[in-house]
């Protein structure tokens, strides 16, 4: 298991307060938006900050790779890892 993507998943549900969601019960690949996980645009943008705050990388509005970063717990954590590294 992905040390970095066990942390996402614990941002993900402390930031979004999803108290019936326990790490283990996010898959990494799986989207989390729409069909995956559920999440909507407004937990997008509380995501964006938690993410932000967390490793300090710039999130931009305007940047049309966001959706791609944001597909999946994994594709997040290798956003934040090509970001901090």
């Amino acid at each position: 298991m992905n040390p970095l993507e066990q942390e996402i998943k614990t941002i993900i549900i402390e930031a979004l307060a999803l108290e019936d969601v326990a790490p283990d019960d996010i898959d990494p690949a799986a989207p989390l938006f729409g069909e995956g996980l559920g999440l909507d645009s407004i937990d997008a943008l509380e995501l964006g900050i938690a993410i932000k705050k967390k490793y300090n990388v710039n999130l931009s509005a305007e940047d049309k790779e966001n959706r791609k970063h944001f597909y999946s717990v994994r594709t997040l954590a290798e956003f934040v890892a090509a970001h901090t590294s």
